[in-house]
């Protein structure tokens, strides 16, 4: 076998198949023919003198020798990466990337203004965003797909490093003439007498509310469901007495912006929840991304919960 192999474009290929799960899509994302592909495919699997995806329904999956070249090929873009960087970093911090994972309340309006005040000082730097699940975002960077993971406090993750945790109460959000808009601090107790437009009972934010709930005898009537935070808080401004639950990062212009308001909770479990900033344990960020986690820390520091 010529491991010079190892190094070239049938890895970039494989990988990408990987990422997507299908020739087809990995072809769109390259740019490239799907045929062109399959033979970067085919010659991996020839050279190794192994097959490296199990043909499933829903398309290609690595099998046992996939994921060994894999996380071999991931290491070694990161490595890649961070000598990159290095290099860089000779030049003063003027050009890099970052790769970013974040849940989709903080994707929505912190993160992107936050990258935009990092590059009125470093515009050279720009910034890749994923907005995916909570579950999501430690597989993300342990894959090497993203640099960073912003996301709400979890169980602890295998080689994930927690930059930074820092509290993130819950509040209740309603339009400005809600009757409890004016409260310094209101209890679900008083909450659930009124409508609810809530995400779905798997988001974490909804199990924080059901195990408060649930812990003090409480029922609620939830009349809008949605995955998205606009919907969300677009239809709890348009008034009709009804409330929902975002961090203050979430809605921070808008509270600023005056179409909403937000009222702190006294229930415990919606005190008890943490923004983390997490990276790869052990793996020395290029310097662009290291500025970042800094700068990103001191703004949730600085401003508060998400």
């Amino acid at each position: 076998m010529s491991y010079r192999i190892l190094q070239e474009t049938a890895v970039r290929y494989f990988l990408e198949v990987v990422r997507t799960g299908s020739v087809k899509d990995a072809a769109l994302k390259l740019n490239v023919a799907p045929s062109a592909v399959s033979r970067q495919i085919a010659k991996l699997e020839s050279e190794l003198d192994t097959l490296l995806f199990d043909r499933r329904a829903r398309g290609l999956v690595p099998n046992a020798a996939g994921e060994l070249l894999a996380a071999h090929a991931k290491r070694a873009q990161q490595e890649i990466d961070r000598v990159t960087g290095d290099i860089q970093a000779l030049r003063g911090l003027r050009v890099g990337q970052v790769h970013l994972a974040s849940v989709e309340g903080i994707a929505h309006e912190f993160l992107p203004a936050l990258a935009a005040s990092f590059r009125e000082q470093y515009g050279g730097i720009r910034f890749d965003l994923d907005v995916c699940p909570q579950g999501d975002i430690a597989r993300r960077i342990r894959d090497g797909e993203a640099d960073i993971g912003v996301t709400l406090s979890g169980l602890p993750e295998l080689d994930i490093e927690v930059e930074l945790r820092h509290p993130a109460p819950v509040l209740a959000v309603m339009s400005p003439d809600h009757p409890l808009a004016g409260q310094r601090q209101i209890s679900l107790s008083q909450v659930i007498g009124y409508p609810l437009a809530l995400p779905p009972r798997d988001s974490s934010l909804r199990q924080l509310l059901d195990t408060s709930c649930s812990r003090q005898g409480l029922s609620y009537q939830t009349v809008f469901s949605s995955n998205h935070l606009d919907s969300l808080v677009g239809f709890t401004a348009a008034g009709g007495g009804v409330i929902t639950f975002y961090g203050e990062l979430s809605v921070r212009r808008r509270l600023q912006a005056g179409t909403i308001a937000a009222v702190p909770l006294r229930d415990r479990e919606m005190n008890e929840r943490y923004i983390e900033i997490q990276t790869l344990a052990r793996r020395n960020l290029p310097p662009a991304g290291r500025a970042f986690v800094q700068h990103l820390a001191e703004a949730i520091t600085r401003i508060g919960g998400a």
